[in-house]
């Protein structure tokens, strides 16, 4: 197992490279053997823990026999990059990023798990703020993970517009870059909530910093109907494509839930779609114009 970091400015130059026609892929090589390639944004950066990506990376080389390549990109839209550009095989991301990935036409949605019906994001506040309900942020700040997260932006900022609150009119929106950020910013006071997971908030530390009786939630989103997708590159060969598909449901058990950690949270348990149609996503190009947020403005 490698694990490297490319930047977004690598991307964008990569991305020039894969449309001059000039990059190679692993085609040039004999597919048996070729390594498999993830593009992964941080997670789990606690030295005291192990690491849920390089544990699905070690799954996933048990389950395939494949050499795998963990490679660290910044942020969401990065992933997509990654994968449109050819630089990975593949990426895991949550609902809206995937939407977004997927309505290019530029991406193979390879799977997607269906959500369980539970709410997805809350507002964090500290437990000594005054503020009680979502209206109480009028006027106030709101740290948000990533322009490009399900459970920190987009279902968070859907739950505000349904209580009569409008980004930047009605709120300051600040991205933290994670929600790891999102959390900081509230326990320095640099915000009045941090929008994000229920699910992170329930995994206790190191994902959720803080400790029963420090925090409350605000609010409940909706649920999702996809919790999540597989998206591989288009130029991906057919042996592997069908490797994946074959491999990633039993990587994502409930017999791997504790090595997966939080990565798995979200996806073990679920049914698992398999070539999921475009219009498997589209409630989120739905909800997305509902509170105001163009999918394609994050292009």
């Amino acid at each position: 197992m490698r694990r490297h970091t490319i930047t977004a400015g690598i991307l964008g130059l990569t991305a020039l490279v894969a449309v001059t026609g000039c990059q190679a892929t692993s085609t040039d090589t004999d597919e048996s053997a070729a390594v498999i390639k993830i593009a992964t944004t941080p997670l789990g950066d606690d030295p005291t823990q192990a690491n849920p990506i390089e544990s699905l990376a070690s799954l996933l080389e048990t389950e395939t026999g494949r050499a795998v390549d963990i490679v660290d990109v910044p942020d969401y839209l990065s992933v997509v990059e990654a994968i449109r550009s050819d630089h990975v095989d593949f990426g895991i991301m949550s609902g809206f990023p995937s939407a977004l990935a997927v309505s290019t036409g530029e991406v193979d949605a390879l799977m997607a798990w269906r959500g369980d019906g539970a709410p997805v994001s809350t507002c964090v506040v500290l437990d000594d703020s005054p503020v009680q309900a979502l209206d109480d942020l009028r006027d106030g700040t709101v740290a948000f993970a990533d322009q490009a997260s399900s459970s920190g932006y987009f279902m968070p900022v859907y739950m505000l517009h349904e209580a009569g609150l409008e980004q930047n009119d009605d709120y300051e929106v600040i991205f933290a870059g994670g929600h790891e950020g999102s959390f900081a910013a509230l326990e320095q006071g640099q915000v009045d909530a941090a929008c994000t997971a229920i699910m992170l908030t329930e995994l206790g530390a190191p994902m959720f910093p803080f400790e029963d009786g420090e925090w409350r939630g605000v609010g409940e989103s909706p649920s999702m109907p996809i919790a999540g997708a597989v998206l591989a590159r288009p130029s991906l060969d057919e042996d592997t494509r069908a490797l994946l598909q074959q491999t990633l449901p039993r990587v994502f058990s409930e017999e791997n839930a504790d090595a997966l950690g939080a990565l798995g949270s979200g996806f073990v348990g679920r049914e698992a779609i398999m070539d999921p149609a475009g219009s498997e996503f589209q409630s989120f190009v739905d909800i997305a114009a509902v509170a105001g947020v163009e999918l394609e403005d994050l292009d």
